[in-house]
């Protein structure tokens, strides 16, 4: 089978936040869709691995930030390559309490759902959600999956629905690629690598210079 093709499917970029008892958590996802109209409901897949999923199965609540194409890619790094077990993902961060939930105020857009049903697959879980809240904020398109790998440059986390193993297997160039070993973001800047200032980060994890290896 040739898995790629999956990637031929629709797919946004989304924060998904709930709490922590009664700390703000959450985590990057690509895997949302609306299932009915009336009333709105909202399906999420989520990892059985990520600490977001045991959060919302607690509260019964979860938020969609939808972001855009204009949305800081360090959101990404925050919410997709941490663990809301060892950080504060929302420390530092703009964003609002939308029905006791925090959405993300870089975004073009907010849905607030109360967990309704569940399924549980092998390694996800799907949560349905009836909308009770949601607003846009902003103009930007919706950043997709397909603009965040092709124009942002970024990467999968293993815990995302639509993770492909083989992605990481490129073919041979003849010059060396510098990849973050947190995120995989590949450098493709126009000054070499190693000319590059000793306070330079990550654009996708925020992650500083001696995290890049060269491949």
């Amino acid at each position: 089978m040739n898995t790629r093709v999956f990637r031929n499917l629709s797919y946004g970029v989304y924060a998904v936040s709930t709490l922590d008892g009664e700390r703000n958590t959450g985590c990057i996802a690509n895997s949302i869709m609306q299932i009915t109209s009336s009333p709105a409901t909202i399906a999420v897949s989520m990892n059985h691995d990520n600490y977001t999923n045991s959060c919302i199965a607690k509260t019964g609540k979860f938020a969609v930030s939808i972001l855009s194409e204009d949305s800081d890619a360090a959101l990404i790094g925050r919410f997709g390559f941490q663990s809301g077990k060892d950080v504060n993902k929302f420390d530092g961060i703009d964003f609002s309490i939308k029905e006791g939930l925090p959405v993300i105020n870089d975004s073009c857009g907010y849905i607030v759902c109360k967990v309704i049903d569940k399924m549980e697959t092998s390694t996800h879980t799907v949560f349905l959600g009836e909308v009770i809240d949601c607003d846009t904020i902003g103009s930007s398109p919706a950043m997709t999956y397909a603009y965040y790998h092709n124009v942002v440059k970024g990467k999968s986390p293993k815990n995302a629905p639509t993770y492909l193993p083989e992605e990481d297997s490129k073919p041979e160039k003849a010059a060396t690629q510098w990849v973050c070993s947190i995120c995989g973001y590949v450098y493709d800047g126009e000054i070499p690598f190693e000319e590059l200032p000793d306070t330079y980060t990550c654009p996708i994890c925020k992650q500083g210079k001696e995290k890049f290896t060269q491949k």
